[in-house]
């Protein structure tokens, strides 16, 4: 359903696992970044109508699952840290076409936000597989159906402002690009991406 070409590595959970602190701390910024991605998406495309009634929801539940992932840092006992750089975004955003139209930009920020929402649920699925915290195992399950979800409405929302065919032939050449991106990162249990 998601489309990505290379699964993560599965000793990912297991380095996960070992840099709880680290993970959550990453999950939480992440969750807050996609609360600002949806507010500045809002800002930025007031106009579409479509956007503006479909995101805002986004940005209370992104700002929720900041604030679950906050008590689940405090039930254990665990303090958040400080942001980190995300490599994976930035690399994502490198790629990103400049100088075109509004409707091109539009359709370039809803691509990248699709692929990273992707991203998030298929770690997600395998945290709420393979950790060994039940849990946690809960816990991440409820974050993959959600981000499945964003997936799908940032995806739908790209092709709904942008040719279809125009919109299926980046969103392809994101996916082929991203393949690239995963290969170079370092697999690391203390980032989500």
């Amino acid at each position: 359903m998601l489309g990505l070409k290379l699964p993560t590595d599965p000793r990912w959970v297991n380095l996960a696992e070992m840099s709880l602190q680290e993970i959550l701390t990453d999950h939480a910024y992440c969750e807050q970044k996609a609360t600002t991605t949806c507010i500045s998406l809002i800002q930025s495309f007031p106009e579409k109508e479509r956007l503006v009634r479909e995101v805002a929801p986004v940005v209370e539940e992104e700002w929720s699952h900041f604030r679950l992932v906050l008590k689940e840092l405090d039930k254990r006992g665990l303090k958040l840290g400080r942001q980190r750089k995300d490599e994976y975004v930035n690399a994502l955003m490198e790629f990103r076409k400049g100088g075109g139209s509004r409707e091109q930009a539009l359709t370039e920020r809803l691509l990248i936000s699709a692929l990273i929402e992707a991203r998030s649920c298929e770690r997600f699925r395998l945290l709420s597989l393979h950790i060994s915290d039940d849990n946690l195992k809960e816990f991440y399950h409820g974050f993959m159906v959600s981000e499945a979800g964003h997936y799908k409405m940032f995806i739908e929302l790209a092709r709904h402002y942008g040719d279809v065919d125009a919109v299926n032939k980046r969103w392809q050449e994101y996916l082929d690009h991203e393949i690239v991106i995963m290969e170079n990162l370092s697999l690391r249990g203390d980032r989500m991406h």
